[in-house]
């Protein structure tokens, strides 16, 4: 097959140091750390052997810092998808890996990934925490559910949500070492269906302490999630409110 870029590199991206290849010898094979300094050494090796463009897999998040730094001095960069790039059969090696990248690339058979621009990218980090935050809320409610119902609590059948307004208030007043269940069914909101008669008679504990212990520990992370939920959704505002900002100026 024909070269089609003939000022080519291949990177095989790891988590510890990166190998790059501007040839298919074994002397056209370097291996650089991870630290900026090291981005830093690898530009003039590559500019002083004449590479122009440069392909490198989209391997976990260990791809963004260098890309950003070859990037940046001014490289042809290509982020090819691992699914593309995969070698052939036999001994795998970083060297053989960088060499392949690097042929498959000469011979113009990677095809770049999207990669979406500045604010696009800063909101989809955002975003995407805010996801996390909300899955690790949802398996601590979920633990909260697992120690009531171990201490015979079984709010779970009398409230819909145990983290609504009636449920969060005898969560509360249990965490507070409350055991009387009149007094907690007492916290019934008005919106529930349940009476505090049936809300009562669902609240006898069986007095386990670890239980209870466990229980105040997930609470209190919940109401740090929860906080922190708040917190991300005002740099997003923060963030849409710049951004739209600009975006009238430049316009």
């Amino acid at each position: 097959m024909d070269i089609v870029h003939h000022n080519a590199a291949g990177v095989d991206v790891g988590s510890r140091s990166h190998f790059v290849a501007i040839g298919q010898g074994d002397h056209h094979v370097r291996e650089f750390g991870v630290y900026a300094q090291d981005h830093n050494d690898m530009i003039p090796w590559l500019k002083q052997n004449g590479v122009i463009q440069i392909a490198m897999e989209s391997t976990g998040d260990y791809w963004q810092n260098l890309y950003s730094a070859l990037q940046a001095a001014g490289f042809q960069m290509t982020l090819a998808n691992g699914k593309f790039t995969k070698n052939i059969k036999g001994k795998k090696t970083d060297v053989k890996d960088c060499q392949w990248i690097q042929k498959l690339h000469s011979l113009g058979l990677l095809s770049g990934s999207f990669l979406p621009d500045t604010q696009t990218e800063q909101l989809r980090t955002l975003t995407r925490h805010r996801t996390n935050l909300l899955n690790m809320a949802a398996s601590t409610s979920k633990k909260m559910q697992k120690y009531l119902r171990l201490m015979n609590l079984r709010l779970d059948v009398v409230v819909k949500d145990v983290c609504g307004l009636t449920g969060m208030k005898i969560i509360d007043a249990i965490c507070k070492e409350e055991t009387n269940p009149d007094t907690l069914a007492s916290f019934r909101h008005g919106n529930c269906r349940k009476s505090k008669e049936e809300i009562a008679k669902a609240l006898q504990s069986n007095g386990r302490q670890d239980y209870l212990f466990a229980l105040q520990q997930e609470y209190q992370i919940y109401h740090e999630l929860q906080a922190k939920i708040k917190a991300c959704d005002q740099k997003i505002k923060e963030f849409f409110t710049m951004y739209i900002r600009f975006s009238v100026v430049d316009s």
